[in-house]
């Protein structure tokens, strides 16, 4: 389906998702104050916990992060036993990199605690008005993922 939607109303929702954007990142960095772990090591345990084990070289490319920096984090999650590396045992030079619970704990508590920040900032709102905002925020989100699945493929043919 396209439509034809206002510059004024495009400009304005892109200025809208950016500052939202902003203050969960900002939220989200308070929140982590108060565990031993930086903003980059949270995002690199979610994306183990989501994807399952990864090699330096995966976890680099989803980071958009140099394989050395990269490195460097993981050196220090895995001092702070929040993950460990392993090594594949369908090929011994590959290793992986594993979530501990240590790691998974942190990042449960953690995303609980910006869940309840987001319930609190929509306690305004009716069952209806978070139902509708849900819905329209994974359209918006599938849209995305869908011309970043297009766009990946164009340039590979």
């Amino acid at each position: 389906m396209h439509s034809t939607i206002d510059s004024k109303v495009i400009a304005e929702l892109e200025k809208d998702v950016r500052y939202i954007s902003n203050m969960v990142k900002q939220r989200g960095r308070e929140i982590l104050n108060h565990y031993p772990i930086t903003p980059p090591q949270f995002i690199a345990l979610q994306w183990l916990l989501d994807s399952g084990d990864l090699t330096i070289g995966e976890l680099s490319k989803k980071m958009y992060l140099a394989f050395s920096t990269t490195t460097d984090l993981v050196d220090r999650m895995e001092k702070n036993e929040l993950i460990e590396r392993i090594r594949d045992p369908k090929d011994r030079r590959v290793v992986r990199i594993h979530l501990l619970s240590k790691g998974k704990d942190i990042i449960d508590e953690v995303i609980d605690k910006r869940q309840q920040y987001l319930k609190d900032v929509l306690n305004s709102y009716s069952v209806e008005e978070v139902e509708i905002l849900r819905r329209s925020m994974t359209q918006l989100f599938e849209e995305m993922k869908q011309q970043e699945e297009n766009q990946k493929e164009d340039k590979e043919s």
